[in-house]
């Protein structure tokens, strides 16, 4: 968020199980539509398999997120 409100195209990651706490934040802070990318939880116990799917799949939602209008 912070690098959002410098003018710094950026994106969050965070697991299913933060998401309502991220969407907490973002309202607290200020920034209640910031949107970010959400990956499979938990990521500390993921296999390299499992961690190289969350990748793409936050690769894949950031892109869109950045690219947005």
């Amino acid at each position: 968020m912070t690098a959002e409100r410098l003018g710094v195209p950026a994106f969050s990651v965070m697991t299913a199980r933060f998401e309502s706490a991220a969407e907490m934040m973002s309202r607290v802070l200020g920034m209640p539509d910031y949107a970010f990318a959400t990956i499979g939880h938990p990521v500390s116990s993921a296999t390299d398999e499992g961690l190289r799917a969350m990748a793409r799949t936050a690769i894949e939602q950031g892109f869109k997120l950045l690219l947005r209008p």
